[in-house]
């Protein structure tokens, strides 16, 4: 597979939607993630990160003009022990509480599917992280509906273990702008990796499309030691 530049691919997509990045630094040190919300209507805009204990959950920027939380409003970022849960959506919440009751990554999701908004039916994408004892895994899926039809659900996962350093990998949940917005396909795309958080901040943040990106947040992970860094960025200030 060919690897792409993150640069490249987010600025040429006005509209990737929500999209998660995951890999390892170049240097081999660090497990590296990304995860990104961008919006067009009023109340999708109206959000901000914020950190809630390891993890992050987003906010309403301005609570006046919340017209509906149900889509919008949850944790997208939560750590179990050694393992950290990444979603565009309350599937994290699903994903930790019965990991935590020792089912596995794929079992949790096969509770859920797509997201009930019609006709776009936005796909469910989710990450996880594996950092234990100097060694590191991920694993990365999505729930989508057949081509639009809501009747039927699609679920992918892809695992990728002891991955090669300087490689990541990315997906977000649609393909491009549309109306109805089409569902990303294929797998995640083969992404370059970064040592530099700032700088991997900075690259992403300002390729993303000025008019719809929302909110930001980047993760580096010590693969030696399990501490980590973190960073958050919001269009609203």
């Amino acid at each position: 597979m060919k690897m792409l530049s993150l640069e490249q691919e987010l600025s040429s997509n006005a509209y990737p939607g929500r999209g998660i990045v995951i890999g390892k630094s170049p240097n081999g040190q660090y497990a590296v993630t990304a995860y990104f919300i961008m919006g067009r209507s009023e109340n999708s805009r109206n959000r901000v990160f914020v950190e809630e204990g390891a993890g992050i959950r987003t906010q309403a920027f301005d609570p006046s003009k919340l017209s509906d939380p149900s889509l919008i409003i949850y944790a997208p970022v939560r750590v179990l022990g050694n393992k950290t849960i990444v979603t565009n959506g309350d599937q994290t919440d699903t994903i930790y509480e019965l990991m935590d009751k020792q089912q596995t990554f794929e079992q949790a999701l096969r509770t859920r599917e797509f997201e009930p908004d019609g006709p776009n039916y936005t796909p469910r994408i989710s990450g996880i992280m594996h950092v234990e004892n100097g060694r590191y895994n991920y694993a990365m899926s999505i729930l989508k509906s057949n081509n639009g039809n809501p009747d039927s659900c699609c679920r992918y996962t892809f695992a990728y273990e002891n991955p090669a350093a300087g490689e990541g990998h990315f997906i977000h949940t649609y393909l491009c702008d549309g109306d109805p917005l089409p569902s990303f396909e294929g797998e995640p795309k083969l992404v370059e990796m970064s040592d530099d958080m700032d700088a991997f901040t900075e690259l992403l943040w300002n390729s993303l499309n000025a008019e719809n990106k929302v909110s930001l947040f980047v993760r580096y992970i010590d693969i030696a030691t399990g501490t980590y860094e973190s960073k958050i960025v919001n269009k609203n200030q």
